[in-house]
């Protein structure tokens, strides 16, 4: 599968992405996006020098798929040096559109004795992920996750009762969508509305990722969304999810 880079605000000439790109002989490495889970195998482009020489943004095998929601010049694009005459060149980091219509861009592997690539700058042990082999196995990993973050006396609600909440604690709530469709915008409004009565944080969680809608309302709302795949490590889909991430339980 052949991926483009995302498109581009007019630039001056001299860091405008060129018109045609060909796709670097580098190999390729397999990328999941955080919104749909699809896989895709993504070869990085390769950018003309002035000198003539190609050049590619670096991208170690250990690089993460992050979700690209707001776009910034600090963000979308690098400086690299040519290997060939070393100057340095403005470049578009290495991004792509997946079908699902999410926008997935590829950042570098956060520091291991920080978060194991879950966290930012709170310090914290690594997370150990919880193998997911049953939906039981998905609330306990979602349950794991909260106290990893901080959260006090996470208990578990198996089988799901009659409230819809899988997850109960002193400061949180939280659902765990199990099934293998898309976890929908109403799950999001319910988790939401009882977390405000109670006076909790709401964290939602889903092994098949969130339609659009409820990823839409889960932003107006602020209210965390994380992806879990079957190794048990939670992936951050919104802004929300990122800030809790980063924070923790106690920010």
């Amino acid at each position: 599968m052949r991926l483009e880079a995302g498109a581009t605000a007019a630039l001056p000439h001299i860091l405008r992405r060129p018109p045609r790109l060909e796709q670097s002989m580098a190999h390729s490495m397999s990328v999941r996006c955080p919104a749909c889970r699809r896989e895709h195998a993504y070869s990085p482009p390769e950018y003309p020098c002035s000198c003539g020489a190609p050049v590619t943004v670096p991208l170690s095998a250990g690089a993460t798929a992050v979700l690209v929601r707001h776009r910034s010049w600090s963000d979308a694009w690098t400086e690299v040096p040519c290997g060939s005459c070393g100057e340095a060149g403005h470049w578009p980091q290495p991004e792509f559109g997946c079908p699902c219509g999410a926008t997935v861009r590829l950042a570098p592997q956060a520091p291991a004795e920080n978060t194991a690539g879950l966290g930012g700058p709170t310090r914290r042990a690594p997370f150990r992920p919880v193998t997911i082999r049953t939906g039981d196995d998905a609330v306990s990993c979602a349950a794991h996750f909260l106290r990893w973050l901080g959260f006090r006396d996470v208990e578990t609600a198996v089988p799901r009762p009659a409230s819809g909440l899988d997850l109960r604690g002193p400061e949180v709530v939280g659902v765990v969508d199990a099934s293998t469709v898309p976890t929908g915008g109403a799950s999001v409004e319910t988790l939401w509305l009882y977390a405000m009565t109670e006076q909790q944080t709401p964290v939602a969680f889903s092994l098949a990722g969130f339609e659009r809608g409820a990823r839409n309302r889960a932003d107006e709302l602020r209210l965390p969304l994380f992806v879990l795949d079957l190794t048990g490590t939670p992936q951050p889909v919104n802004d929300a999810a990122d800030a809790l991430l980063n924070r923790g339980a106690g920010g």
